[in-house]
């Protein structure tokens, strides 16, 4: 025999599987006029509690025992809170592939992510200075 609580616990998570799937942390992508794809990414974050019994009290006739009466009904309950938090963009423009945070933490976060633009722009300068002495 399958026991009220676990209807109330079957009932809630597939509440919580239908609100929270995969395209609740990766969202769709999104293409702009020039050709850049962002992809949304979120934290997804849920808690979950179930608990239940049957209501019952003592036997009245019989003042000795703590029998149960069984005529009572089941008592329960079930909550769940759900947090969504998105962190950033996935982007893909020019053949690079890059995660832009929403909120940087902190300053080292930042240069870490502006590196790879810096060497990038170290790398063309060098290119066009080799490619300008070539022809001189």
């Amino acid at each position: 025999m399958q026991q009220p609580v676990e209807n109330l616990m079957r009932t809630t998570m597939e509440s919580i599987k239908k609100m929270i799937d995969v395209n609740t942390v990766v969202g769709d992508p999104v293409e702009t006029k020039d050709g850049t794809i962002a992809i949304p990414i979120s934290r997804v974050c849920y808690a979950f509690v179930a608990g239940g019994g049957d209501l019952a009290k003592k036997n009245e006739d019989k003042p000795d025992q703590d029998a149960l009466d069984t005529s009572f009904p089941f008592a329960g309950g079930t909550g769940a809170g759900v947090t969504i938090m998105p962190i950033g963009f996935l982007t893909s423009s020019n053949g690079q592939l890059r995660m832009l945070p929403v909120a940087y933490s902190n300053t080292v976060d930042k240069i870490v992510d502006m590196v790879p633009n810096f060497i990038e722009n170290i790398e063309h300068m060098i290119k066009s200075r080799n490619t300008d002495n070539t022809y001189s």
